[in-house]
């Protein structure tokens, strides 16, 4: 438990480090993505996906036998992992170029990272280990695109290349490589962000899990409403597919401000690909626990 302390310690910490890092930032979608701040330094660390520790997460089927495709990614020896976890996100991005094709074009050019882990922190008699952790690098090209859409106001167009992995050996190893696009509106109190994805072919053999895009998805939308304390985020992804392959996932986020950037954080998923290695695993999973960072 000495190791769990000395986390709870670094995350108090991180709170006034978070303080100083993403202060005047803005929770807008346009304050987020420095629309209309040309004065921000090039490469200032800028908040990006929320930001959280989960301090119970308990899933209704826990995936003790991870399954892929690929013969070569599935598991043959189960683990007897609780069904109760903890989880944690951290995640940031930084403006590298400012008007790549000039004042008049524009396009900004982003670099975003993202790492989100579930410890088995409860399982002492496994030495709770890290179950499963994704680390997900992102390079996007970003225009800010005004124009207006059933009330919303138009915020940003962009395009990006994504790696997302585990980081592990086979048969563990789960990674793949997209071509994200990613558009934003907003009004006040809301923000929509919209982003279809074309996933990079990989070759078969070596391919870690070959249907992740039936599972995981192939768009995402998510929804965020902000009013004074309180914070609501709905992020729903789908295959685009019909029949058995008709699937996908939603998650609901809700965060109520306790003291400056610190909120209480309660998540509720259901559906596939809550992490990379559960990719082809259905499963709802109920979380509470803390946050710095919510969406934009």
């Amino acid at each position: 438990m000495r190791i769990f302390i000395f986390f709870i310690i670094g995350l108090i910490s991180s709170h006034s480090i978070g303080q100083s890092l993403f202060h005047n930032n803005g929770s807008s979608l346009s304050e987020r993505w420095l629309i209309q701040n040309d004065s921000t330094k090039l490469f200032k660390i800028t908040p990006y996906k929320p930001v959280y520790i989960l301090f119970a997460n308990y899933t209704t089927a826990i995936n003790n036998l991870p399954s892929s495709d690929n013969p070569l990614n599935r598991v043959a020896t189960p683990t007897e992992f609780l069904d109760t976890e903890l989880k944690f996100q951290l995640s940031f991005k930084s403006r590298a170029i400012k008007n790549l094709f000039g004042d008049k074009v524009g396009g900004d050019l982003w670099i975003g990272y993202t790492q989100s882990s579930r410890w088995q922190l409860y399982s002492a008699n496994i030495s709770r280990p890290f179950r499963e952790t994704n680390y997900e690098p992102e390079l996007m090209l970003v225009f800010h695109t005004p124009y207006q859409l059933f009330g919303f106001n138009a915020v940003l167009s962009g395009i990006g290349i994504n790696h997302e992995s585990n980081g592990r050996s086979n048969p563990f190893s789960r990674s793949w490589n997209r071509v994200v696009l990613q558009f934003g509106w907003e009004r006040p109190s809301w923000s929509i962000v919209l982003r279809p994805w074309w996933r990079i072919p990989e070759d078969r053999i070596e391919d870690n899990n070959p249907d992740i895009q039936d599972y995981v998805g192939r768009t995402e939308l998510l929804t965020v409403f902000s009013k004074g304390k309180h914070d609501v985020s709905i992020l729903a992804k789908h295959s685009l597919r019909g029949g058995r392959k008709n699937r996908g996932s939603v998650r609901l986020d809700y965060a109520f401000q306790l003291l400056d950037n610190l909120q209480i954080q309660a998540q509720i998923f259901h559906g596939y690909g809550e992490n990379l290695i559960d990719y082809n695993h259905k499963q709802t999973t109920f979380g509470l626990g803390i946050s710095l960072i919510q969406w934009q």
